[in-house]
């Protein structure tokens, strides 16, 4: 009895102590060490069993979706998608002899070994392309992670595993995009077939991108279809996906019916207003669906910095400590992990009925979004600036503040 107690005692310890205690730090930046231990704590148990075959075996799959089965086709497949889309422009960095360089030459071979099993029929970790109607959204986010480490990860493929790779992305074709912000999975399906196999349904792309023009609602901010929903959609996949995929259509010299540099506008409006809802505690709003996609929801946030688009009113300074406290936060919530390491339904912990039945264990990996702007290097701006207090820190310790000025087209 006094064993089993021990053992219980040494769980909770464990799995309630800092992400920093709990791993080892790889930066000498001490909010750059944050982001690398919470993405290493949520990256390792996944990609070390997709590695060797062992993700349907090992990964528990949680659903307040009673059909769990169904959930299953598609569990493992948003799991690889959504971690991938997330660290892999820290990924392009590539290798170098730091700590953190050894970090990521682990997860380049993990992430190769991983997409090498997830398109092979014969592996026991072959995922779903086709089947349902989920594989869309998750094959759009894997085809994004792609595009963003191609040399680290898409040029290293073996060319059978290339080959792999774009027939199960065509293979997603014959999901039908619901009239919302589903356009952008087959349109980001397509832009990256246009990009690693040179050839795309363009139609699906011009379709989303016209669709969403006339469902700008002002201020950075689009419908989710004809209307209006006030939740993270915006983060989740909207802003990063039309930004990603107009970048594509201007580089092949593609007209578009949003002009990439309205988008630009739009985009960084809508990140500066996402770094106003973080609370002075490291806080945001509790409104909208998907919320057990965690700091995920500030994946738009983390993306404009990424790319330089941040307006002159937001420094990468205050961008990066608010983004440090909220990962902070939410990631030492007790019970966020299992004991195994795995994610569980929940805002901060461990809160199953925040899941929607479309929620999955492997649904919960969108967290790793917010990770994006660690594929800016070590010396950038972003991360050498001196610390500085984020909008609503200020705002509320009683610092004098600029006004708030909507977008004005």
């Amino acid at each position: 009895m006094k064993s089993i107690k021990l053992l219980a005692l040494c769980l909770f310890i464990t799995f309630s102590m800092p992400v920093s205690a709990v791993s080892k730090e790889y930066s000498e930046n001490p909010d750059r060490s944050v982001w690398l231990c919470a993405l290493d704590r949520i990256a390792e148990p996944l990609l070390s069993n997709l590695a060797k075959g062992e993700l349907r075996k090992n990964m528990p799959v949680e659903s307040s979706n009673k059909d769990i089965e169904g959930r299953k086709l598609c569990t493992y497949l948003e799991a690889l998608g959504r971690i991938m889309t997330g660290i892999a422009p820290w990924l392009e960095l590539g290798v170098d002899e730091t700590k953190e360089g050894q970090l990521r030459k682990k997860y380049i071979d993990l992430s190769i070994l991983s997409i090498t099993h997830a398109v092979n029929p014969d592996s026991p970790d072959y995922m779903n392309f086709n089947r349902s109607s989920q594989p869309l959204v998750d094959a759009a986010f894997l085809a994004h992670g792609l595009l963003r480490a191609r040399t680290q990860i898409w040029d290293k493929l073996d060319k059978a595993t290339q080959s792999r790779v774009i027939k199960e992305l065509k293979s997603s074709r014959v999901i039908r995009p619901y009239n919302s912000n589903w356009l952008f999975f087959s349109a980001m399906v397509e832009a990256a077939l246009k990009e690693l196999d040179g050839e795309w349904e363009y139609e699906q792309v011009r379709h989303a991108i016209d669709s969403f023009d006339k469902w700008y609602k002002g201020d950075g901010w689009y419908g989710d279809g004809e209307m209006f929903h006030f939740d993270y959609y915006n983060s989740f996949v909207i802003h990063p996906m039309l930004f990603e995929i107009l970048e594509i259509c201007r580089k092949h010299g593609i007209k578009t019916s949003i002009k990439h540099e309205t988008e630009k506008l739009r985009y960084a409006r809508y990140a500066e207003e996402q770094e106003r809802l973080i609370s002075p505690e490291g806080t945001y709003p509790v409104i909208g669906r998907s919320l057990a996609y965690r700091f995920g929801a500030f994946y738009a946030l983390s993306d404009v910095a990424y790319r330089k688009l941040l307006p002159a009113r937001v420094t990468p300074a205050q961008v990066r400590c608010a983004l440090t406290c909220l990962i902070s936060k939410q990631i030492n919530a007790p019970a966020t992990f299992d004991p195994d390491g795995w994610l569980r339904i929940g805002i901060a912990g461990y809160q199953p009925s925040v899941g929607e039945s479309y929620i999955s264990t492997g649904s919960l990996y969108l967290c790793s979004a917010v990770f994006i702007a660690l594929g800016l290097p070590p010396d950038d701006p972003f991360w050498t600036a001196p610390a500085a207090d984020w909008t609503s820190k200020k705002a509320w310790s009683g610092v004098d503040i600029d006004c708030d000025k909507a977008l004005g087209k």
